[in-house]
């Protein structure tokens, strides 16, 4: 799907605005509008069609099954890091995916977190030429940072506890930073290591030409955000995205799901909506989940076709597996 301009999403605001709920006001348009990054391979970015795919894209796109059951209604909005929380909040979007990492300041400013899609450090990309492998050799180094970003305040932080006296050169959307750091005018890139692998595999003219390594010892929970004070909207998007890590857990995959029509186990039952009253409890068909995994895939799936091993980018899937596989994703209750 095509972007489309931010400003025609305006015309959303008035129903919020006389007391529509986001649901509400989401199916009398008939479309779900989605914030985007401004193009990164494997999270969100369109293709040589223009459809726009990754992790984030497809998370969207469960949102769409669950609200209307079809993935294809839904439109993506590239956002910039400073303007995709205003996007939200003012309305001109419905949920942001966009690689947001939770924090304490955001969650306490007019967005509420939903449920984290990925797990994933911040880190450091530089050319392997400058022979530097780890953060305490970066001393007076320029950094490429994307301002709205809490990369910022990683560079800050680093810098002082380090006493590294790094210069970061800030910029005010994603295409100049890296277009900056390729060019020279910074010795290192800094965002989510997923991403910096992102941008090496697509953008570099030779990938092994980059070397990257993390910004400090600890792991980020980028979560899908919505606006705050619209609870029922809030529990929809945490389940359709808990749906992906639940039918993982359960087995059920969109290849396999008609095969546990005839479960009797009572939680797959709950799940798949044979028996009823969790899709009715958020305002939305039982078969809500079930929908979900044949449309989109349970989150192994989605992990592998867009940044895992069916991927260009091979990530292994470390802090995003399953909790008894050893990761940190851990599937909520259906009942």
């Amino acid at each position: 799907m095509k972007h489309i301009a931010l400003a025609a999403f305006t015309l959303a605001l008035p129903a919020a605005a006389h007391g529509a709920t986001t649901l509400e006001t989401v199916k009398d348009r008939g479309r779900l509008i989605c914030g985007a990054s401004q193009g990164t391979v494997g999270f969100g970015a369109p293709d040589s069609d223009g459809t726009w795919r990754g992790l984030d894209i497809d998370t969207c796109r469960a949102v769409a099954v669950a609200v209307f059951g079809d993935k294809d209604t839904v439109d993506f909005v590239p956002l910039s890091g400073q303007q995709r929380i205003p996007a939200l909040q003012t309305g001109e979007i419905d949920i942001l995916p966009r690689t947001l990492t939770w924090t304490l300041q955001r969650d306490a400013n007019g967005i509420d977190f939903t449920s984290p899609n990925y797990y994933e450090f911040t880190g450091f990309m530089l050319p392997k030429a400058m022979g530097i492998e780890r953060v305490e050799d970066m001393a007076g180094a320029a950094v490429c940072v994307q301002t709205g970003s809490t990369t910022e305040v990683v560079v800050a932080d680093v810098s002082d506890k380090l006493d590294l006296d790094l210069q970061p050169v800030v910029f005010d959307n994603t295409s100049a930073t890296r277009q900056a750091f390729f060019s020279g005018r910074c010795d290192a890139l800094i965002t989510d290591a997923a991403a910096l692998a992102s941008v090496r595999a697509t953008q570099a003219e030779n990938p092994d030409d980059y070397v990257i390594f993390p910004a400090t010892d600890y792991m980020d929970a980028l979560t899908p955000a919505v606006r705050h004070g619209d609870n029922q909207w809030k529990d929809i998007v945490t389940w359709s995205i808990e749906a992906m890590k639940s039918a993982e857990l359960l087995g059920i995959t969109s290849q396999n799901i008609d095969t546990f029509e005839g479960s009797t186990d009572p939680r797959i039952r709950r799940f798949l909506g044979i028996d009823p009253g969790n899709g009715t409890a958020l305002g939305l068909q039982d078969d809500f989940a079930a929908n979900i995994i044949r449309e989109v895939g349970n989150y192994a799936e989605v992990f592998d076709r867009n940044v895992g091993k069916d991927s260009s980018l091979k990530l292994e899937r470390g802090a995003n597996a399953l909790y008894k596989d050893g990761g940190l994703m851990f599937p909520l209750t259906f009942q």
